[in-house]
């Protein structure tokens, strides 16, 4: 799965063409049910947005309440009915520098950071847009938008940490996923094959498990265990 990752400005000097005169935020424990920032297109033209992790319903009475659906498999996305509307219309990319799992010791909890060597992500995500129901139709608050992280298996990764794993798009695969040229199956096709390429570009090391709390939120977050 992704539940939580890591954006600084280093993503920028990996991801130039996504993330390009954006002001990226920066966080090193970024956890679901928090703002983020995408990467999407709209009438042509790249954007970033923030958007609330963890995807909310159209026909919820309040956004952000309940279980937040952070994840979305890619292996449904062309059918669930969460998923098969924003497949479609609504694809983001988000940029970051790696993203943590964990695995269960005697001792506990033992975080991860796994990342690409000299690169970062840009994993592939889905955008709903909510209505307000207690706002007016013309007020421009009304809607409030939020996103799941699309994961595949993650046996295809070398010494993979957890059996889920965010699906990432290569650079060359990006224009085509934010584009408009694709339809449904060729998007997930071309997610499978970019998300496979980018696994076994990816390494792990153990970190500190100050990660555990999402108030912990500093660079040394990131440093391996010596």
């Amino acid at each position: 799965m992704c539940g939580r990752f890591v954006v600084n400005q280093t993503v920028k000097q990996y991801l130039p063409s996504l993330v390009e005169g954006f002001d990226l935020p920066e966080s090193y424990n970024v956890s679901p049910t928090q703002d983020v920032a995408v990467v999407r297109e709209r009438g042509g033209e790249r954007e970033l947005a923030s958007v609330h992790w963890g995807m909310v319903a159209p026909r919820a009475k309040e956004f952000g309440k309940g279980r937040p659906v952070i994840n979305a498999r890619i292996e449904t996305i062309a059918t669930n009915g969460m998923f098969k509307g924003p497949l479609l219309k609504a694809r983001c990319v988000v940029p970051a520098l790696g993203y943590y799992e964990w695995q269960q010791r005697e001792t506990g909890k033992q975080p991860f950071f796994i990342h690409e060597p000299e690169g970062a992500l840009a994993m592939a995500g889905l955008i709903r847009a909510w209505a307000d129901p207690a706002k007016d139709e013309d007020d421009p608050d009304r809607w409030r938008l939020s996103m799941s992280i699309i994961t595949r298996d993650a046996h295809v990764a070398p010494g993979e940490v957890h059996d889920r794993m965010p699906a990432c798009l290569t650079p060359e695969a990006i224009d085509d996923w934010l584009g408009e040229g694709l339809d449904a199956t060729e998007l997930v096709a071309l997610l499978d094959r970019s998300s496979f390429e980018v696994a076994h570009s990816l390494t792990h090391y153990e970190v500190s498990r100050d990660v555990n709390s999402p108030r912990n939120d500093y660079q040394e977050l990131i440093e391996p265990l010596r």
